[in-house]
């Protein structure tokens, strides 16, 4: 095998890593903020590129329109999660959080399933069979188009919780709620806006890569699960660790599936975990302080 084709496989896990990282790290802010476990996230990643699919086929809108469209329903619809569900957890014992986020995960996918059926859908767009190619290397534009979509968001979300009062609120809050609220604070609006970034994100991660791969209901549940396998490696409500290890998973999916079975490459993230959860429990990066 030559060069391109190890090339190839690099590019394609640094696309479906960015991608890994975009809702493992919406997952992380909830959890670092709320110290809420969200087992509905996939599906809010679901319906984000289930509604890219129906803004692009049904309603005529382009690529980025509907992407647009769909982050922007996606952060209302966390403002709406957080008012009429995690805002009442808060507190609550872990169990309850787990039982009720994991009922409206049911609830979503059982529901897109009776709207729309489990047959899986493709949304095309006018750059879908556009390529761009350098040598033997061959990289789609939609590809090309996920990982700055996601690079974009990283760059947002860092400047959002690292160069403005509010990041600096959320961090706040995410270390010491109480100290945070003795300060002027306000931690109810602080998690609101937390739960929306990271619904947000989800949603950016499906409308991103509803073109580039089938979209279906039932395509979210096991992309939260190697979703949460990403944050404990990464560290429990650490972000930055969160990203890294998606991307450094992404990658490594990607060059086991050159050479190994399909399931052997999707087993990697859950070897991976238990590995770390028996060598180093709290995660590659560590829980100090969170986000």
């Amino acid at each position: 095998m030559d060069l391109s084709f190890y090339i190839q496989l690099l590019l394609n896990g640094v696309v479906i890593g960015v991608i890994y990282a975009l809702v493992a790290m919406g997952l992380s802010l909830i959890f670092g903020v709320l110290e809420i476990v969200n087992f509905a996230h996939g599906e809010f990643y679901m319906l984000g590129a289930m509604l890219a699919y129906f803004l692009s086929m049904n309603v005529g809108l382009g690529y980025w329109p509907a992407v647009l469209v769909v982050t922007a329903v996606a952060v209302a619809l966390g403002y709406v999660l957080y008012e009429a569900l995690l805002g009442s957890l808060r507190g609550q014992s872990f169990e309850r959080s787990i039982l009720l986020t994991l009922g409206l995960s049911m609830v979503l996918q059982n529901g897109a399933v009776f709207l729309f059926t489990t047959t899986p859908r493709m949304m095309q767009t006018r750059y879908s069979y556009s390529n761009v190619i350098v040598g033997d290397v061959r990289v789609s534009v939609m590809r090309l188009f996920a990982l700055g979509l996601g690079l974009l968001a990283f760059a947002a979300l860092y400047l959002i919780l690292y160069r403005t009062r509010v990041g600096r609120a959320m961090r706040g809050v995410a270390q010491n709620r109480e100290a945070a609220l003795m300060v002027g604070i306000d931690p109810r609006a602080v998690s609101r806006l937390a739960v929306a970034i990271g619904i947000g994100l989800s949603g950016l991660a499906g409308a991103a890569l509803a073109p580039v791969y089938a979209v279906h209901p039932l395509m979210g549940f096991s992309f939260v699960f190697k979703a949460f396998a990403i944050i404990i490696i990464g560290g429990l409500g650490n972000i930055s660790g969160a990203a890294i290890a998606a991307v450094a998973l992404g990658i490594l999916e990607s060059v086991a599936g050159g050479f190994l079975p399909l399931v052997m490459a999707d087993a990697l993230a859950f070897i991976a975990m238990i590995a770390i959860l028996l060598l180093r429990p709290q995660g590659l990066f560590g829980r100090g302080v969170r986000v």
